[in-house]
């Protein structure tokens, strides 16, 4: 039989069945809602379980459990475009979509599937709530802070910053203060502490191969900046925080590199 026959008693026997999709203005919402960082709504639908009530969505598998992990790629895939275009830095967006996408090839149970989804939403929201919560910035300045995250890893200038945007490094880094209330340099040492409580969290990697990672000067520069920022040493943070259930899904750092 070939595809297109097969698709025409495949339409016929669901037009007899009656079998239809529900509104897509329910799921539109609730992308929404993420979008917009409303976590009420979002904890309400995870509450309610409705990522597991299928019923009008369709069936994209005839395994329970493939059959949902199809549908949480086509809700990650969704709620990544919904928060890009509401503001989300597009590489941000992506890395998150691809954890959760990649968390999803080791569960097997319809439970631990839906308790990803959950995690996977909610995580989205808050990020977009902390996002509405910052000041609109103009394209240059938002051409900065995503070079920011894609590159955090590497030792950023000013320089490169103004660079990469075609503009002279004093009026970058005058409009970036005015914009963001700090300067170019303090925000990259931010994203670089964010970026190392992470790693003590989520993962085993050594305060020495942390400060490699993210091409700090030396390790002692690491931990001085670090002390500034959080309050404590790498070390101390690690103690108090380490929680290895979620590990970073970042290549090892290459401690042979400053």
């Amino acid at each position: 039989m070939g595809l297109l026959q097969e698709w025409y008693l495949h339409e016929t026997k669901n037009s007899e069945d009656e079998t239809l999709h529900r509104s897509q203005k329910e799921e539109y919402l609730f992308y929404r809602a993420v979008s917009s960082g409303d976590l009420d709504t979002v904890r309400k639908n995870c509450e309610m379980k409705k990522f597991t009530d299928l019923e009008g969505v369709g069936t994209l598998s005839r395994n329970p459990v493939t059959n949902l992990k199809y549908h949480f790629v086509i809700t990650t895939a969704f709620i990544t475009r919904f928060c890009m275009e509401a503001g989300m830095e597009t590489e941000q967006a992506y890395r998150l979509s691809d954890f959760y996408i990649l968390k999803l090839d080791n569960l097997n149970t319809v439970s631990s599937i839906s308790e990803l989804h959950d995690r996977m939403v909610l995580d989205f929201t808050f990020k977009m709530r902390m996002l509405q919560k910052s000041t609109t910035t103009s394209k240059p300045v938002a051409m900065v802070i995503e070079y920011i995250y894609a590159h955090i890893k590497e030792r950023i200038t000013v320089e490169d910053l103004a660079q990469y945007v075609e503009l002279s490094a004093s009026y970058l880094s005058r409009l970036f203060k005015e914009e963001t209330g700090i300067s170019i340099s303090d925000y990259i040492r931010e994203k670089k502490v964010e970026r190392a409580q992470n790693l003590l969290k989520f993962s085993d990697y050594s305060p020495v191969d942390i400060a490699n990672y993210l091409s700090f000067s030396s390790q002692s520069h690491f931990i001085q900046i670090f002390k500034k920022y959080v309050g404590m040493t790498p070390k101390k943070y690690r103690d108090l925080n380490y929680s290895p259930d979620w590990s970073e899904t970042e290549k090892k750092p290459d401690t042979d590199k400053a």
